[in-house]
């Protein structure tokens, strides 16, 4: 079975209240958007460069402005929750680069985090754009049917039927979103398959911290190296390392995309998880998961019971890169000679405020040359489910993305998030740019070995 949320501590359904014209619109009474935070954009178009949709259309309704303009008439109640306006919230990726860039402060995070679970609760969306959001939240959140998703994958990928579908041209018949995800199917592996975190690393050396491990779920498939990695660089630096089972999904996933009640009883029963653990820290290596994370408090404001725990949850929760940070490493680091770009994952630069600590911490590797990208503050177009919802835009940005790394030439590149590895190496294909987490090359250093260069031979 799946790890769920125990029902006992789950806490029930998000209840809401219809609302009218004259209260809050368009929109139910459950956290419509906040006319305070609203207030606070003065419409300034500081936001305008940095967001991304508004740099591919030009449209002002597809601007972080424009948006809050929408979400402002809705409140009034002067415009309705049709296909026009729920499209332009839809097109937003909630990549957050109008938050750091906004001289005002606005809070678009919680605003447009307020209005995507009312479009989800009172918009009829049509039947094949349930039946695939249905597909996408019964499949990404479970790790175990992911595995077996992954055993199918890897049969299409080696018994020929990838390559036979490619040269009769079938993948490009596919519907929009079918094919994103075919081209965003990482390549997978008996290793990839079987490779899981160790339950429990000792620290190396005296005890500096008891920390918890969050695995993820396409993280603990797709990378589970990565997360081994994570724990044997947190191990060496003195920390003991727990990866406690049945931890679930965070609920990241479907608080990005307005499925808000699912996001609740997944936050609620990893909190419990980590309890039960009793850890000093928790440590997340993706960046769209550490956002939500560090949020719980927020999310679960209005739940006496959880209220409080959620706000002591948040507070131990740091990215790895923050972690290390915190750490001073001591661990010796062993040179690796290569020129290396670092992306910065939106929800970990934008949402979470964290840019320096991963460049200080991957300038601790003797001989790697760190390198800057055109246009770092635009998205790659991943955004957790995105570029499956949104392919069209997605793809746009994901080549934009990619050619910034060209100019770039590095021997590799490395970014804290899965979906943002998997939407660059989906269009970096034929190139010979090596993918890390940034966590990877510090175990690498630490343990002498060259992942760039082997990478390479083998590819």
């Amino acid at each position: 079975m799946d790890a769920q949320p125990d029902e006992h501590e789950a806490g029930g359904p998000v209840t809401t209240t219809p609302a009218t014209a004259s209260d809050a619109g368009i929109f139910d009474l459950h956290h419509p958007p906040d006319p305070e935070l609203l207030a606070d954009c003065v419409h300034c178009g500081f936001c305008l460069p940095t967001c991304p949709t508004y740099a591919l259309w030009g449209e002002e309704m597809d601007s972080p402005r424009g948006r809050i303009y929408l979400m402002e008439m809705g409140l009034a109640g002067e415009i309705a929750m049709d296909e026009t306006f729920v499209g332009h919230l839809d097109a937003c990726l909630g990549c957050m680069a109008c938050v750091t860039s906004c001289p005002s402060g606005v809070q678009y995070d919680k605003l447009i985090e307020a209005t995507r679970p009312q479009i989800e609760r009172n918009f009829p969306r049509a039947a094949d754009e349930r039946a695939f959001r249905r597909l996408i939240f019964a499949l990404f959140p479970y790790p175990r049917r992911l595995r077996v998703a992954a055993v199918g994958a890897l049969l299409y990928q080696r018994t020929g039927l990838r390559a036979l579908a490619e040269r009769r041209g079938l993948l490009d018949r596919l519907p929009d979103r079918l094919c994103a995800l075919e081209r965003l199917l990482p390549e997978v592996t008996w290793g990839t398959l079987r490779a899981h975190s160790p339950r429990r690393l000792p620290a190396r050396g005296v005890a500096r911290r008891r920390v918890g491990l969050v695995d993820g779920c396409v993280q603990s498939v797709f990378f589970a190296e990565v997360n081994r990695a994570t724990a044997r660089v947190l191990a060496a630096e003195g920390c003991e390392v727990l990866t406690p089972s049945k931890q679930g999904c965070c609920g990241a996933l479907m608080l990005h995309a307005g499925e808000e009640a699912g996001a609740l009883d997944r936050a609620r029963a990893l909190i419990a998880v980590m309890e039960r653990a009793e850890v000093d820290t928790v440590v997340i290596n993706a960046a769209g998961c550490g956002s939500s994370l560090k949020e719980y408090g927020h999310l679960l404001r209005d739940d006496p019971d959880w209220a409080a725990r959620a706000e002591a949850f948040s507070a131990k929760v740091r990215d790895i890169m923050e972690l290390l940070d915190e750490l001073e490493p001591l661990t010796k680091r062993h040179p690796i000679q290569a020129r290396v770009a670092y992306h910065d994952a939106c929800h970990l630069a934008h949402a979470q405020g964290v840019r320096r600590a991963p460049r200080d911490q991957l300038r601790t590797i003797p001989g790697l040359d760190l390198v800057e990208l055109d246009e770092p503050e635009l998205c790659c177009g991943s955004a957790g489910v995105y570029n499956l919802l949104q392919p069209e835009p997605a793809e746009e940005l994901g080549r934009r993305k990619v050619e910034n790394i060209r100019r770039a030439q590095p021997e590799a590149v490395v970014t804290g998030n899965p979906g943002c590895l998997l939407q660059i190496r989906r269009h970096l294909q034929g190139d010979r740019i090596t993918l890390l987490h940034p966590i990877q090359l510090i175990d690498a250093s630490i343990t002498g070995a060259d992942p760039i260069t082997s990478e390479r031979q083998t590819a």
